[in-house]
């Protein structure tokens, strides 16, 4: 490769009208900065994982990808100093009659000092042992002086049933852990929408990592507990659901299957009458990640439209024998479900991918 090899950006009266912006020298992606009268020109892709540096913005002296927000001098290329000794290459400009050049030939370094794995990030292998059974519930209240959950009392009913059985148990209450909600990353490419999720690798705080664990590498049954609220699940499900989102982009973006032989079902309360609706909402989602339903996956109580005494709904929870019968039967069906994927005796079905992957099917896998 010659030393020099000049490409023309184009003129310098219309770069200059741009503080960043991605361009391309042939082929060679380009992250042109103009500041203070002055070019710089970085490569385009960001080290974290290949975002376009040019489509970010500059903060203070520093590119910021707009993928993930990683950060690069404008002029040196080099990581800001508290993150690590990287950098991304830089090129040579000039300008020659009006025209603003690039050497592509003359390409600084690319230092990426790599992060360890995330604990997330280790492959998805189950662990010898019993059936393993996390219950989630997505009640909100206040912290310091809760309240009975009627999701929660079956909720907890079906653990107890489970840990009858000779099952592993843990319950998550989403109310107890600090999350984010969901960024979009997906929104702005495919492949920014990463496994582990993007906020769970950047902040250390962000509590969800709890939640990937046990769906991905612990349970084998998952039992989810929502009230309704205004027609739908709960807001603490819905925020759970939409970070989820990188479990099921994996499916779609790198034929990854992260959900692998998990048996899920539902427990549904609430004071009105919005049940077969909520849960349709439930069951979709998770038929699109790849999970396993047992039959009848999921039990209901509503006291209807007009039912305004909430402290009698909460007593009759707390006294149905029916309703607690069905919590226990609940847990019975998703064990039994969750068994027969650990033990493959569905067959290789089990491990076709899901989501939009599914119509991708291998048919000499199914025969």
């Amino acid at each position: 490769m010659p030393a020099d090899r000049w490409v023309s950006l184009g003129p310098v009266a219309e770069l200059a009208r741009r503080e960043l912006q991605p361009l391309e020298a042939e082929g060679t992606p380009i992250a042109l900065c103009y500041r203070d009268g002055q070019f710089s020109a970085l490569s385009g892709v960001c080290n974290h994982v290949g975002g376009p540096l040019g489509q970010g913005k500059i903060d203070g002296d520093y590119v910021t990808c707009p993928w993930h927000f990683w950060m690069f001098h404008w002029q040196t290329g080099q990581t800001r100093p508290e993150i690590g000794d990287g950098c991304v290459p830089t090129y040579p400009t000039k300008i020659e009659n009006g025209v603003l050049l690039v050497n592509v030939a003359a390409a600084g370094p690319r230092k990426h000092i790599p992060h360890p794995p995330h604990p997330l990030a280790r492959q998805v292998q189950r662990e010898p042992g019993p059936i393993r059974v996390v219950g989630i519930s997505t009640t909100m209240m206040n912290r310091d002086f809760p309240r009975p959950s009627t999701s929660e009392l079956l909720l907890d009913e079906a653990l107890g049933q489970a840990t009858s059985q000779g099952c592993e148990t843990q319950l998550i209450r989403l109310r107890e852990l600090a999350f984010r909600h969901c960024e979009g990353f997906y929104s702005r490419s495919a492949h920014a929408c990463t496994w582990p999720c993007s906020i769970t690798q950047m902040d250390p705080t962000d509590q969800l990592d709890r939640v990937y664990e046990a769906f991905v590498h612990w349970a084998d049954a998952i039992l989810i507990a929502t009230s309704i609220r205004w027609g739908a699940p709960a807001s603490l499900y819905q925020k759970m659901v939409e970070r989820m989102n990188c479990i099921q982009n994996q499916e779609t973006i790198a034929d990854r299957h992260l959900l692998k032989n998990k048996s899920v079902a539902f427990i549904i309360t609430g004071g009105q009458d919005n049940i077969q609706a909520v849960a349709g909402q439930m069951l979709g989602f998770f038929a699109e990640v790849g999970c396993q339903f047992p039959q009848f996956p999921y039990i209901a109580h509503s006291r209807g439209w007009s039912a305004e005494d909430m402290e009698n709904n909460i007593r009759y929870v707390e006294q149905s024998e029916s309703l607690k019968e069905g919590a226990r039967g609940l847990a019975e069906r998703t064990i039994d479900m969750a068994q027969l994927l650990v033990e493959g005796a569905l067959g290789k079905v089990a491990l076709v991918p899901g989501g939009r992957k599914g119509n991708q099917l291998d048919v000499k896998a199914q025969i």
